[in-house]
């Protein structure tokens, strides 16, 4: 069977691996479509060298069918289309509250374990959800994402009617706001990239460029003079985090999605003072997130075929990881793995 592997520095090679059967509790899967996230570009990058350890095969965002099943294994059979929850959980720990998907003892499969970029992968059992026939797979490999623009959302306790802004209309941005469309939010967005810009108001979205525009203003204007009860930081920029404080109402909420990994930002913490603004950390999905995602994809409410820059063979998965690079106004690519 062929797989991607992550080796170095810029750098995938494809090669072999032998198909794992299923322990109890396990599943085995063939691949069918797996979409690039910013962390594996991040990978890509060699800045999680430490942790991955390479040769590494990676990849989480993905759709698959049911190849093989372990023992014990209920509620699937083989030929099932499903979307994986990329999570092992490891042993409960007092710090978590209960809350393993951000717990002391996670581990990330495709990140800490092997991946999907893969044709044959084995997974645990609980990690699976159905995916509706009516649902193609190539779709279905965006229901990862969707779930963590799920479990931002609500996270954020948006209530039809609130404003909402989302700074950065990327891929997970793009997927919030239509999530944030689909409560009933009026959403503005807030995105430099004049591509992307074009792209999202093609989609129907109100967005404000504030390379162009000055972004205070604009959102009021927008929201007449109300401003934003719930912001989504999704850049992962300074520029946005000096803003978010400045759009929202008195006890408006600010929900952080983007990582800011590479160093402190500065953050105007009287703002938090003066109107009582709420900070909220967002990291990952639980269960119900996914279910969610899986029931507004069926829905057909959001256009994925024009979030799908390209799809392209496990064996271009080299050229892939490039061109992400040399295009910032790509949107989702996906890797064909049975190709």
């Amino acid at each position: 069977m062929k797989a991607a592997y992550y080796t170095s520095k810029g750098t995938f090679e494809v090669g072999s691996n032998a198909p794992i059967a299923p322990a109890a509790g396990e599943v085995r899967l063939e691949v069918a479509y797996c979409g690039v996230c910013g962390t594996d570009v991040h990978i890509y990058h060699g800045v999680m060298d430490q942790r991955i350890g390479p040769p590494q095969i990676v990849g989480h965002e993905a759709s698959a069918t049911v190849a093989e099943l372990g023992e014990g294994v209920e509620g699937f059979a083989v030929g099932d289309k499903v979307a994986i929850r990329p999570l092992h959980f490891g042993a409960a720990h007092p710090f978590d509250k209960g809350h393993k998907h951000v717990g002391k003892n996670l581990k990330f499969i495709g990140i800490d374990s092997a991946g999907a970029f893969q044709q044959s992968w084995t997974v645990p059992a609980y990690t699976l959800h159905k995916l509706p026939e009516a649902l193609s797979l190539e779709h279905g490999a965006f229901i990862e994402p969707l779930s963590v623009a799920c479990h931002d959302v609500k996270l954020g306790r948006v209530k039809a009617g609130e404003n909402c802004l989302v700074m950065g209309g990327g891929p997970i941005g793009t997927l919030i706001a239509f999530v944030l469309k689909e409560k009933g939010a009026n959403v503005i967005m807030s995105e430099v990239n004049k591509t992307r810009v074009d792209m999202l108001r093609g989609l129907g979205f109100q967005v404000v460029n504030p390379a162009e525009e000055n972004l205070l203003e604009r959102i009021s204007e927008l929201t007449g003079t109300a401003m934003i009860d719930c912001a989504f930081e999704v850049s992962g920029s300074q520029a946005a985090v000096t803003s978010m404080t400045e759009v929202v109402n008195v006890r408006g909420r600010i929900v952080m999605v983007a990582i800011h990994g590479g160093g402190p930002r500065q953050v105007d913490l009287f703002k938090f003072f003066w109107s009582e603004i709420e900070l909220i950390g967002a990291r990952l999905y639980e269960e119900d997130d996914y279910e969610e995602a899986i029931r507004i994809a069926a829905s057909g409410a959001i256009p994925f075929e024009t979030l799908i820059t390209q799809v392209r063979n496990l064996d271009d998965i080299q050229a892939v990881f490039e061109e992400i690079d040399n295009n910032p106004a790509g949107m989702k690519y996906l890797i064909n793995c049975q190709a």
